[in-house]
């Protein structure tokens, strides 16, 4: 993980699931879909008619009530932020990555996990197991919770039979290098002063190509998501800079349940998802600025189609961020256009992949425009050089290094055109309003 290519974390296209791992997971062999290895009571289906409201179901997953609560969040060479949380009875306690792009909670889980052509080795991963928790239960397939991790809004069910008592089936979460599947358990969540009871937590069985061995936290916009089911209004955290190694200097995530607006942060309005990409966080952006020049880019790319393509997200668990190659070739002409008085470091470009790069042996002084998105709020988020551009130790060289493709239209698969990544949010509180539906933000130092 040491490359800045391969740090760059799980991507955020969710798509449908794959038959391959499915297929290879021993738990998904048998009729009624339960774990082969895991002994424990399934969850009992829920009778009354009100358990299946919205509020109700709330107030059943969080036990106590509290303004707020802080938990420290750190940086990882891999490129991300983490958090410690704990499962089951007696209290699990694993890493989990803070991933605004995902939007289910899942940790590696049982003994027989698995990971094929991973860039860690399985038997070292720190798993959960539910045999040793005495509050784990199978999630049924009658529950109300048990639905589509893709299509939230689309039950799965009991698919064999009316009157039944199966786990809920299999489910499946792909990303861009890797993919995972497993069961879902309702569990107890022990969060600083909180306990959570019947929290949804994703036991992943088997994985593949998976480029960090940390569970993931999501904090997307489902009902599966760790803010969800914690039942906040609003989540906020600062983040420090990762800078690829694993410094123990962390930040604070903040869980709110308090109304209203923050004093201090401006805010974006969050668009409204496509049906069929609902986790993401969406930001009205009415264009993009490199310095003082507005780059005009075309309306397609910053706000999604119905067929979730184009649009602006915010992803905590992105490392530097990506831009559709069209974004990318307007973005990156300008930056060569201000910069063209620097020498470019093309042995840089080939060796990294990224581009432009550039070498600044013999300026007494460098000047990298800052990178800017113009919110249709009218508010700004003004992004430094040092949190968009890979820069040496001694400032010498420098890269561009957002991942973009070789897809030249908006015909290839569903997704946005741009990801604000997490080194552009460095040194921002950025606050996630999910009441007001609107995001907020500030610079600071964190």
């Amino acid at each position: 993980m040491a490359s800045p290519r391969t740090c760059l974390l799980l991507s955020v296209f969710t798509i449908f699931s794959l038959l391959f791992l499915a297929s290879s997971s021993s738990s998904s062999s048998t009729k009624d879909h339960r774990p082969g290895t895991i002994v424990i009571p399934l969850t009992r289906t829920p009778k009354s008619k009100q358990s299946r409201e919205p509020s109700e179901y709330l107030q059943r997953l969080a036990s106590t009530s509290s303004p707020r609560l802080k938990t420290s969040l750190f940086p990882h060479s891999y490129g991300g932020h983490s958090i410690t949380l704990s499962f089951g009875t007696p209290p699990q306690k694993l890493s989990f990555l803070v991933d605004t792009g995902s939007h289910v909670v899942a940790a590696p889980c049982t003994t027989e996990y698995t990971c094929t052509n991973c860039s860690f080795s399985a038997d070292k991963v720190r798993i959960f197991n539910p045999e040793l928790s005495s509050s784990s239960k199978l999630l049924g397939c009658k529950s109300p919770k048990c639905v589509d991790t893709n299509f939230p809004d689309v039950p799965r069910g009991c698919p064999d039979c009316t009157n039944c008592s199966h786990a809920c089936p299999p489910y499946t979460l792909q990303y861009a290098s890797g993919a995972s599947t497993g069961f879902f358990l309702s569990e107890t969540l022990y969060f600083r002063r909180k306990t959570v009871h019947k929290f949804l937590l994703g036991c992943t069985t088997a994985a593949a190509r998976e480029p960090l061995s940390d569970a993931i936290a999501g904090f997307g916009r489902t009902l599966f998501s760790f803010p969800t089911q914690m039942g906040v209004n609003k989540f906020a955290y600062c983040l420090n800079s990762h800078d690829y190694d694993d410094t123990r200097n962390s930040s604070k995530l903040v869980l709110d349940y308090n109304e209203g607006a923050t004093k201090g942060l401006s805010y974006v309005h969050l668009l409204q998802n496509p049906p069929i990409a609902p986790i993401y966080f969406y930001l009205g952006v009415e264009d993009i600025m490199i310095g003082n020049r507005f780059l005009r880019i075309p309306r397609e790319h910053l706000a999604p189609g119905s067929d979730a393509r184009g649009g602006v997200i915010i992803d905590s668990g992105y490392a530097y961020g990506y831009m559709t190659i069209q974004v990318y070739k307007i973005v990156t002409d300008e930056l060569k256009r201000q910069m063209s008085k620097y020498r470019r470091f093309y042995e840089g470009e080939d060796q990294t992949g990224y581009s432009p790069c550039y070498n600044f042996t013999g300026h007494k002084s460098i000047k990298i425009p800052n990178l800017v998105y113009q919110f249709t709020s009218g508010a700004s988020m003004v992004v430094p050089a040092k949190n968009y551009f890979l820069l040496d130790d001694e400032m010498t060289f420098a890269c561009f290094p957002l991942d973009t493709d070789g897809t030249k239209t908006l015909e290839g698969s569903p997704g946005p055109s741009v990801i604000l990544g997490n080194s552009q949010q460095v040194n921002y509180y950025i606050e996630f309003d999910l009441k007001n539906e609107r995001l907020g933000f500030q610079q600071q130092t964190c």
